[in-house]
């Protein structure tokens, strides 16, 4: 996948950084996902919807990761956070579409 940065001498806006984006599998949600890992973040994408979320997760590739999550559910807000900081070993930025 092309970095928007690539090619243009300039450095990747979010190059490193851990996001977790809620209502990332649909909409605006799922294009913040895409623009983050375009400009080098690792993302968790977060929503209710498994088999929508586990796709976008694979199509923008090992830079993302799917949890399932209803953020009214304390105990799933939990759990999304504790999966940011399991896979990528840390957490940086959250972002509500």
């Amino acid at each position: 996948m092309a970095k928007s940065g690539a090619g243009r001498g300039t450095a990747l806006m979010l190059s490193g950084k851990v996001a977790v984006i809620t209502g990332a599998t649909s909409g605006t949600g799922a294009a913040a996902a895409k623009l983050f890992v375009d400009e080098g973040a690792w993302v968790v994408i977060a929503g209710r919807r498994r088999e929508t979320g586990e796709a976008l997760a694979a199509r923008l590739g090992d830079t993302a990761s799917f949890a399932m999550t209803g953020v009214t559910m304390e105990g799933d807000v939990a759990r999304l956070m504790a999966h940011a900081v399991e896979r990528f070993a840390r957490l940086d930025q959250r972002e509500a579409a």
